[in-house]
């Protein structure tokens, strides 16, 4: 059976938004040796989160909460860390 990373970390974080974007971060956009010990206010640009990762979150973001992110608001504040991202989300989800 070859190693599935996705049914550990699903196995660690239940699915509430902050934990969804986690696991789809670090199953799919970052590598870390152990994602438990990534904070949700470490920075997930130094952490290897580059331009092409951004535009794939953005999309899993959208098609995963309905909503629309403007390309304007893409920006460093907005994706940094995983709470700038629950942030942001939220500010659309209400709008």
């Amino acid at each position: 059976m070859l190693y599935n990373p996705t049914f550990k970390l699903c196995k660690l974080y239940p699915k509430t938004m902050k934990n969804k974007l986690r696991s789809f971060i670090f199953e799919e956009l970052i590598f870390v040796a152990d994602p438990k010990q990534f904070s949700d206010e470490d920075n997930l640009l130094e952490a290897g989160l580059d331009s092409m990762g951004i535009m794939r979150l953005i999309m899993f973001i959208e098609d995963s909460y309905g909503i629309t992110l403007p390309d304007t608001e893409i920006e460093p504040d907005n994706v940094q860390t995983l709470n700038a991202l629950d942030q942001w989300i939220l500010k659309h989800k209400k709008a």
